[in-house]
């Protein structure tokens, strides 16, 4: 019962998605939904975005194996993010009126830096689409009760989202957020409720979290070591995720600045309140069914909140906690599709191109979702990270190469072509050098690339006018 529920829900949202894609007749609809989103739509489709595989099953997996100071990127970083693109770069980037993100790159250094931002977004995204692939498999797997495989399921998963992005783009992925967005607050709400009821109470989960030390290690040891691990942690996803397309999308999709810069600031707030309903159920398994963590915890841990739902949860918290998990992935999975395709369209391709029509444009940028998709999927199922790790990863790309020229191209009027160019290399070749030479050195590899990147844009901007050259 609990399988052809998903199903059916499954198609539903399908066809959703494929009705919302009537809507998309040029680039701008596909891209930016033609720049006309309410409040409401914006604010639920940047937490949707957010609130994906990581956040339901990395996040409490995580959180059950290293307490509070495990998650401190995700969900405390990541909804800073968000948080501070509402306070300090929403506005400054809707007024511009771009279609992606690179185009700030190319407006402000040139084509070269955004070609090579470019190409650091696109790879960035690598991991966080895989980790909702893998997710995808994952939950295909379990309500099948095996039937289905992971690697099929993954594929099934992949295919299935394809379809209504491939056609609808940004107009299918908000119409599909909004409604999806409902689903995980009321599913999630729902299901927290039922392990209450077993649990004796949200004041017994929290007494006994506390009891065991699941929350007195988020600050860390006074040492310096502990104290740089944390800030990397913490910057990684906080800062590394602000100059990502699906952040932009979000932002140039609204119909007016004062809605980018609420729904971002709103859709920040919502997800760091809800990443703790995950983790709440997750632990409340160590006291309804102490012997499933046992078995799961260090061999499969993200199998933990599914098992613990499949086992001890009635049909319909089942289904309403399934279809919360599938809509989080879904409307993560479908952004993160297109945000890499627009961008790798628009500022590689276009380059070379210079004389393609919108329609010509619309075309590539819907070949590129095809071959993202294919990509990631193959990705997803060679990769033995775990969700969590495949997204924390994510990010320190753009960390090591991005943030930098996109802060001081704000904020800092003196900031050059040069010293983009040398701010992205300095960052990159720092960041992989320590990488592969120091991985576990005192200064986290992307702290060194984030200092040698703010080095590199100082470096290069206070060269004189008369000595650039046209980067």
């Amino acid at each position: 019962m609990l399988f052809w529920f998903v199903i059916i829900y499954w198609l539903i949202s399908i066809g959703i998605g494929l009705w919302a894609a009537l809507r998309v007749k040029n680039t701008a609809d596909f891209a930016a939904a033609g720049h006309s989103l309410p409040l409401p739509i914006v604010t639920a489709t940047v937490f949707a975005t957010w609130f994906g595989a990581e956040a339901v099953l990395g996040v409490p997996a995580t959180f059950l194996k290293e307490g509070l100071g495990g998650v401190v990127s995700d969900p405390f970083g990541s909804s800073m993010c968000l948080i501070l693109v509402g306070l300090f770069f929403a506005r400054h980037l809707y007024n511009r009126r771009m279609l992606t993100i690179g185009d700030f790159f190319r407006e402000k250094y040139g084509r070269t830096v955004e070609v090579l931002v470019t190409l650091c977004i696109v790879v960035s995204y690598l991991g966080w689409v895989a980790a909702q692939i893998k997710a995808l498999g994952l939950v295909f797997n379990v309500v099948s009760d095996g039937s289905i495989t992971q690697t099929a399921g993954m594929i099934i998963g992949a295919g299935s989202v394809l379809i209504y992005t491939l056609f609808g783009g940004m107009w299918s992925i908000a119409i599909t957020d909004f409604i999806q967005m409902i689903i995980i607050v009321i599913g999630m709400l729902y299901i927290g409720g039922e392990m209450t009821m077993q649990t004796g109470g949200i004041g017994v989960v929290i007494e006994h979290a506390a009891a065991a030390g699941q929350f007195s290690n988020f600050w860390p040891d006074m040492n310096l070591a502990s104290i740089l691990g944390f800030t990397a942690a913490l910057c990684t996803m906080m800062l590394g995720s602000i100059p990502q397309q699906d952040v932009f999308q979000r932002i140039t999709s609204s119909k007016n600045v004062n809605i980018a810069v609420q729904a971002a600031i709103l859709g920040g707030i919502l997800y760091f309140i809800f990443a703790f309903v995950p983790m709440y159920l997750a632990y409340s398994a160590t006291l309804i069914n102490p012997e499933l963590v046992k078995e799961y915890l260090y061999t499969d841990s993200q199998m933990i909140l599914p098992k613990l739902i499949l086992n001890h949860a009635p049909l319909i918290a089942q289904v309403m906690f399934f279809g919360a998990l599938l809509s989080a992935i879904k409307s993560c999975a479908s952004a993160t599709l297109l945000a890499p395709s627009v961008t790798f369209a628009e500022n590689i391709v276009r380059g070379f191109f210079k004389h393609l029509t919108d329609q010509e444009l619309l075309k590539i940028m819907r070949i590129t979702v095809l071959c993202f998709s294919i990509m990631v999927t193959f990705f997803a199922i060679n990769s033995e990270l775990s969700i969590f790790k495949m997204v924390e990863s994510a990010y320190k790309v753009t960390l090591v190469a991005a943030f930098v020229p996109l802060a001081f191209g704000v904020y800092w009027s003196r900031a050059n072509s040069l010293g983009g160019l040398l701010s992205v290399v300095f960052g990159l070749t720092v960041w992989i050098s320590c990488e592969i030479l120091a991985p576990n050195a005192i200064l986290p590899p992307q702290l060194s690339g984030l200092l040698a990147s703010i080095m590199g844009m100082v470096l290069g901007s206070h060269v004189p006018k008369d000595h650039l050259k046209t980067v």
